[in-house]
């Protein structure tokens, strides 16, 4: 099989596997025992905490492990908007977000009356005037992701940073998809909280980030005082250890990696010349991710057969599979009825993958399509 589906997860490096194993053997303590095994366990994660800390840029006290991106984004929205719902009830967020964004902002408004304002796709974009003209007075909380994690698309970040910062609204950014890919500095862009997940960047499964500011929040596990009694639960050091190596060695060739998925795209797409084909993905989008949709051949059909014949893509989220519902973002971005909602599949690149591999799976597309 050759792996074309790095948005829904990435498989580990060799340095990684070796950093967890070599913990495994060694640090098996728990970092909140005061004996010696854990006082060698408990600098583990300090030295991991501050490593993260210093790709954001930021000071290690707001760095908080968690299991992964959906627990971050949950924790962020539902724990800032209850924390603070007596200076208002209103939220801005986009209809193009990630599941675990939408079903917790659902969550706060059939649970808590939350109003929750959706801002969709205006020409495929999201700008930072929609949410200019959406804020309130009683807004107290904008979410939107960075990058899409089904079109690559990127979102004003920077522009909606600067818009808040004269607002009371804090301002959560999924940034999930982009997170080793693209340099990010939480306080530079005026970010509140930031959500991540390691396995999106060669970290294992079941680890996570979430960058929090000075903000009070609510925590929703309640037990020891783990995390500076932000986020009880032993911590999750195996992965927290494989998590510091992914992100320190996407960090280090973050810039030569761009450059070579961006040649993976290119190769890609110069490989189906002569077919008829669109891009659902923006021009400037991540080159990580090619949304792509193929005129009157069903998007299910094609994944199939290049199952079959050796290729992983994708039709959308990972998190989404086994449904027959039409993805939610091409359905914001076009509309509920469009055939591109059919067409399209996801394929997305790594730095792993091979000019080769990238050369096969159009040469393959090519063939099936074309017959």
């Amino acid at each position: 099989m050759i792996y074309f589906d790095n948005a829904a997860t990435t498989p580990m490096t060799d340095s990684v596997i070796k950093a967890m194993t070599e913990m495994m053997a060694a640090t098996f303590g728990n970092p909140s025992s005061i004996h010696s095994y854990g006082r060698a366990a408990n600098k583990l994660l300090r030295d991991c905490r501050q490593k993260v800390a210093q790709v954001f840029d930021v000071p290690s006290r707001n760095i908080i492990f968690t299991s992964g991106g959906t627990e971050s984004n949950n924790t962020a929205l539902k724990g800032y908007a209850l924390a603070h719902q007596e200076q208002g009830k209103h939220i801005i967020s986009t209809t193009i977000e990630h599941h675990s964004v939408l079903n917790s902002l659902h969550y706060l408004e059939k649970r808590f009356g939350f109003e929750v304002t959706y801002l969709n796709p205006i020409a495929g974009r999201i700008s930072a005037q929609q949410v200019s003209d959406a804020l309130r007075e009683d807004t107290i909380l904008v979410s939107t992701m960075f990058a899409n994690n089904e079109t690559g698309d990127l979102l004003p970040i920077e522009e909606i940073g600067n818009l808040l910062k004269e607002h009371q609204a804090a301002f959560h950014v999924d940034a999930v998809q982009a997170v080793g890919k693209i340099p990010i500095h939480p306080k530079e862009l005026n970010i509140d909280f930031l959500s991540a997940s390691a396995h999106k960047f060669h970290g294992p499964k079941g680890v996570g980030i979430l960058y929090a500011g000075d903000l009070h929040f609510d925590n929703f596990l309640h037990g020891g005082e783990q995390e500076e009694k932000r986020r009880a639960s032993t911590e999750n050091l195996i992965g927290i250890t494989g998590l510091a190596q992914a992100l320190i060695e996407a960090q280090t060739h973050q810039k030569d990696n761009w450059e070579y998925v961006s040649n993976l795209k290119k190769t890609f797409l110069e490989g189906l010349d002569g077919l008829d084909y669109y891009l659902n993905s923006n021009e400037d989008a991540l080159p990580y991710v090619v949304n792509i949709g193929f005129p009157n051949y069903n998007n299910g059909i094609l994944l199939t057969q290049l199952d079959l014949a050796g290729f992983a893509i994708s039709t959308g989220s990972a998190c989404t599979a086994g449904t027959v519902d039409p993805s939610h973002v091409l359905s914001a971005k076009y509309r509920a009825n469009s055939q591109r909602l059919q067409e399209s599949v996801r394929i997305s690149f790594s730095d792993l993958n091979k000019l080769d591999e990238a050369k096969a799976l159009a040469a393959k597309i090519k063939e099936i399509v074309g017959k």
